[in-house]
């Protein structure tokens, strides 16, 4: 295509564009709200999300009441989810089933309020409230429709949600673990161990069926490994024989897991034993050992 049949293309897009704004705008200032109203569900039956949004923002106050209100709520909540403001459709999805707690609608709000609950939801790293809530929306929904079209779809989406929120945990512990490692020669040490651990029991107890679970199985293992060797002589022993019994749990439950020859090599550090005729335990190390934790 030569160049002025492409100046000619834009010329025409640029004026369908200018048309169909102009349009939009006509119709906002309309003072016919139902006109309105229908407009925008014209907008959403054609994807245009964000322009059905702002109709339907426009007239849904005027149509509370009559017998499109509850249509035009829960039709502004889904627009608001498809044009991806998560946080607005939220709202307005939560607005509906609670003015509508029997509506033609109410299942349905309640699986897309979930939904953008979970669409909102952070990075493992940060804070994840948004999280619990996205969990509780999906679990308050299978409650109350424990046998309705969405109730696989949002059990998987609970696992999803869970499987962060163990992966939060697991990178609290490993923080706790590594800076219990890097204060190597003060008592800060012992006490971020014993926050690993904490950490990681509770996770394990809270998620018995979490992926992470062997990884904080080892870590449970390491962690309190290093705080008996950290500890004063009076809880070296206690704490060594709760190392060993980790061992003895780990090798139970993962006795094929990647981290056994490390596994057995911390058992050898406690008792001096091999753990096994096929284990190859390194020799124990020396040096840093000798900080001491209350």
């Amino acid at each position: 295509m030569n160049k002025g049949g492409k100046l000619f293309i834009l010329m025409l897009v640029s004026i369908a564009t200018l048309s169909s704004c102009g349009q939009f705008n006509s119709i906002v200032k309309s003072a016919d709200y139902s006109y309105r109203y229908e407009a925008a569900k014209q907008y959403y039956a054609d994807g245009k999300y964000t322009k059905a949004v702002v109709l339907l923002q426009d007239v849904i106050a005027q149509l509370k009441g009559t017998d499109k209100g509850e249509e035009s709520l829960y039709l502004l909540g889904l627009s608001a989810y498809k044009a991806r403001d998560y946080e607005s459709a939220a709202n307005f999805l939560k607005k509906y089933y609670e003015t509508y707690n029997n509506g033609l609608y109410t299942l349905d709000a309640r699986y897309y309020n979930a939904m953008a609950m979970y669409k909102r939801t952070p990075e493992p790293k940060l804070d994840q409230t948004e999280t619990y809530e996205a969990v509780t929306a999906f679990q308050n929904m299978l409650e109350l429709y424990p046998q309705s079209q969405y109730s696989k779809q949002a059990q998987d989406m609970i696992f999803k949600l869970q499987d962060k929120l163990v992966e939060k945990e697991y990178l609290n512990a490993k923080t706790y673990y590594d800076l219990g490692s890097y204060f190597y020669n003060c008592s800060f040490g012992g006490n971020n161990y014993e926050a690993c651990i904490i950490t990681a029991e509770n996770a394990m107890r809270d998620y018995p069926y979490s992926k992470r679970r062997e990884d904080f199985a080892i870590m449970l293992l390491r962690a309190k490994y290093l705080l008996a060797t950290h500890s004063v002589e009076a809880r070296k022993q206690e704490r060594m024989d709760a190392a060993k019994e980790e061992y003895y749990a780990f090798s139970g439950e993962f006795p094929e897991s990647s981290y056994m020859p490390e596994a057995k090599d911390i058992y050898y550090k406690i008792t001096g034993q091999k753990a096994d005729a096929k284990a190859e335990p390194s020799e124990p190390k020396s040096g840093k050992d000798s900080t001491t934790v209350k």
